[in-house]
């Protein structure tokens, strides 16, 4: 599995193939000694030749991801540059750039790039590969989007590349889709994965990632799930340690407040609402209806996780605003009224917050609220057409206190820090997206502690949603950090959901 088209074992496989001749007592393989510095924590990794057109002043962890980019790219392999958000991927990734380039991202962050490009290294030919008359000439550095990779993957395939890149890369996490079955096809000698969310939600999106980085590192899916994934959720150590130690060469992840510590603190709490009358009927004749339709039709083998879905759907926007609910109309929500006060509150303070919900619907709700307490604000969403435009805005000395956005829309590609206050309406069972929400401003050039708040709807899915988040956690952790047992998001993660909840008196 870990042989190309020629049966030739690809190099990522040597230091495995070392230990595998040690243990039989036999000669190492040839060329291992020269992979030494990856495996013994990348402390021993040669200097790295910085292009001299680079115009930027790297920081000391940043150099060193320059220097493990520039060996793999030398030696052939590929890796995951998995750090922080905020830790400056982008920049390092850049500067390790060399020979013809391929960046693929999504379509969002292509100015990001763009601009990127245009600021480190003004030396470099881009191409940007997008628009009705593109064509696929000769240049430094080609860039491109996921849909396009999907779209004429047979001519982006065609190229010899010397490394390909894929940003926000999570999305190849399926290893079904077709994104992920063109991004294997890509030829480059190295090829690198750029997140900081490698598991989002399962352990088997890590074999994704590898795959497209180091094809038959962690064996086929199949072997995979069978050696790992289920070893490792049932709470066996063992498969979790031989994990790690084979991707650790490969996997480059720091933390900001490892290597960031200049960064102001940031602190989390979470603000409780409770339900009026009103609400609370709704909620429970919808909790009622859920769980009787659950309990109905798991009693035998077939569990109705879409029926799961659906039903929490329902109760999570019940506890957000009832006129999300389809055929209820409501003019008022308990956990709006709330949000504004602390908003109002933040802003009489001189602090400017961020406002997330995933839904957009929610947003048009809170909108009103904020005319009528005199909160100007600012929107951004996936209908926005000019993001730059809204996030200058913003960020303006002057700018407006408050920013909605929606849960997708700001997931990726944006810097706001002139915001020192995050507000999470609803939360997701899936942590990473809502800490890629909150790293939107916790970020280098943060100069203020920051202060990430959760609304909560007591009573309701969403303290249930809270506990399932630490099991997320430690899911990450686990494969990627080396603490606590991974546990993926299983149908009958979403049933406990609907387990009873005392609500309050």
């Amino acid at each position: 599995e870990a042989r190309d088209g020629d049966r030739r074992l690809g190099n990522f496989a040597l230091p495995i193939a070392a230990s595998l001749a040690a243990a039989l007592d036999q000669p190492a393989p040839l060329g291992v000694d020269k992979l030494r510095p990856l495996v013994e924590g990348f402390e021993g990794l040669p200097r790295a030749e910085l292009a001299p057109e680079l115009e930027a002043q790297l920081r000391g962890y940043q150099l060193q991801g320059v220097r493990w980019i520039s060996f793999l790219r030398r030696a052939g392999l590929g890796g995951l540059l998995a750090d922080d958000m905020g830790l400056g991927k982008t920049l390092q990734t850049i500067a390790g750039l060399s020979g013809r380039a391929l960046v693929v991202c999504p379509a969002s962050l292509v100015p990001t790039w763009q601009q990127e490009l245009a600021r480190f290294r003004p030396d470099l030919r881009v191409l940007t590969y997008h628009g009705e008359r593109r064509q696929l000439v000769e240049a430094d550095v080609t860039l491109t989007t996921y849909a396009l990779l999907r779209r004429d993957s047979e001519s982006l395939c065609a190229v010899q590349w010397d490394i390909a890149v894929l940003d926000e890369a999570q999305g190849i996490k399926n290893p079904e889709s077709q994104t992920a079955a063109c991004a294997f096809k890509l030829r480059a000698p190295c090829r690198l994965a750029l997140t900081g969310t490698p598991i989002e939600n399962r352990l088997g999106e890590l074999w994704s990632l590898m795959h497209f980085a180091n094809p038959g590192l962690l064996g086929g899916r199949k072997k995979f799930e069978t050696k790992f994934v289920a070893p490792i959720e049932s709470g066996r150590e063992q498969p979790l340690r031989e994990l790690r130690k084979r991707i650790a060469p490969f996997v480059l992840r720091r933390l900001k407040r490892d290597v960031a510590t200049e960064l102001p603190p940031r602190t989390e709490m979470v603000r409780y609402v409770t339900l009026d009358s009103r609400e609370r009927a709704l909620y429970d004749a919808l909790y009622a209806a859920a769980r009787g339709q659950v309990l109905q039709t798991s009693e035998g083998k077939t569990r109705n996780y879409l029926g799961a879905l659906e039903a929490l759907l329902r109760l999570r926007q019940a506890a957000c605003h009832s006129d999300l609910v389809p055929g209820q109309a409501a003019k008022r929500s308990s956990k709006v009224t709330s949000l504004v006060e602390a908003l109002s509150v933040a802003s009489e303070e001189g602090h400017r917050a961020l406002v997330f919900s995933q839904w957009t619907g929610f947003l048009d709700l809170i909108e009103p609220e904020l005319r009528t307490a005199d909160l100007s604000f600012v929107r951004l969403d996936g209908s926005t057409p000019d993001r730059g435009a809204v996030v200058a805005d913003f960020q303006r000395p002057d700018g407006p206190p408050v920013m909605l956005i929606s849960l997708k829309a700001g997931g990726v590609g944006l810097t706001l820090t002139a915001a020192d206050t995050v507000f999470l309406c609803d939360p997701w069972w899936n942590p990473a997206v809502e800490a890629q929400a909150a790293d939107r401003v916790h970020r280098i050039g943060q100069e203020r502690p920051v202060l990430l708040c959760r609304l909560i709807s007591l009573g309701t899915v969403e303290e249930r949603i809270l506990k399932l988040q630490e099991r997320k956690r430690a899911l990450f952790d686990a494969a990627l950090e080396g603490s606590g047992v991974a546990a993926g998001l299983t149908r009958d993660d979403l049933l406990e959901l609907l387990e009873p909840i005392e609500s309050p008196s």
